[in-house]
């Protein structure tokens, strides 16, 4: 191979020709991105899963467990995703890959997320209606203990009914205070359950913002794209109408060069004759 073709291949590569990069930190950040993505998706399958048995005979504590580490595990890499995206959404000389490269990312990126936010609004709904009920469960139970035992009566002498009161009186005492302890355990359950829910809800929020200035900026780049080829358009316009201009002067530039010619022909010819009668008179 000649050094002149050695020197063609390299300029090309630093075009940026298909499947060349010359960035590798775009690279690097591109791919670690695409990674974190895929674990995402997959974080998305078993969410929708261990969200299926919320409300169901198979709703456990562990499931309702498992729900929240999802949501918190996959709500911290989103944040992180995100920040990603809009920096290669805002990198600056990209090549054509790479620009295919942002397109994918913020397209997967949105996909997932949207997915994401569905599954943490419907884990989010299910909780709701589970700690209503169980605060409604809570409250009947906690009005039957009030009320179980009331009334005393019967015939006797004064010191058996007086005895017979203290045995009932200790009696339901001791039946207050077992569904009670109950009653305030369910209740620290429901409290804490209520204080998932809240960092459910501030985390759709949260992710809700990041996913609309990731779409602003897919937008403002469009915007720019837009900008771009509107002025191709003029300049290949402009070439066309350059070119008509160059190919009609190129033909009245011919048209006179005929005219010439065929002038200087006969220029010529009268001339020899002239020349001709000079010489033979």
């Amino acid at each position: 191979m000649s050094f002149d073709q050695l020197s063609s291949l390299e300029a090309g590569r630093r075009r940026g020709a298909p499947g060349y990069s010359d960035d590798p930190e775009f690279q690097r950040l591109s791919q670690d991105l695409m990674n974190k993505l895929f674990k995402l998706n997959g974080n998305n399958q078993r969410l929708s899963a261990e969200v299926g048995y919320l409300g169901t005979r198979r709703d456990t504590p562990r499931v309702r467990e498992r729900v929240h580490e999802l949501i918190e595990e996959s709500r911290d890499t989103f944040k992180e995703v995100g920040e990603g995206v809009k920096k290669i959404q805002t990198w600056e000389d990209v090549t054509p890959t790479q620009k295919y490269m942002q397109q994918k990312l913020s397209r997967e990126f949105q996909s997932s997320l949207s997915e994401f936010q569905s599954l943490q609004r419907q884990a989010l709904e299910k909780e709701k209606a589970s700690v209503s009920a169980a605060r409604a469960a809570v409250e009947q139970e906690a009005a039957a203990g009030g009320g179980a035992g009331a009334g005393i009566g019967g015939p006797g002498s004064p010191q058996l009914l007086q005895e017979q009161q203290q045995q009932q009186q200790q009696q339901q005492e001791l039946a207050r205070l077992a569904p009670q302890d109950e009653v305030d355990f369910q209740e620290a359950l429901i409290i804490e359950r209520e204080e998932e829910i809240r960092n459910i809800e501030q985390g759709v929020g949260d992710l809700n913002v990041l996913f609309q200035q990731v779409a602003q900026i897919v937008t403002e780049q469009g915007e720019v794209l837009d900008t771009i080829a509107n002025n191709v358009e003029n300049v290949r316009d402009n070439t066309r109408g350059a070119d008509r201009e160059l190919r009609s002067a190129a033909r009245y530039q011919k048209n006179a060069r005929s005219r010439a010619c065929c002038l200087l022909i006969i220029l010529t010819v009268i001339l020899t004759i002239i020349l001709l009668a000079v010489f033979l008179g």
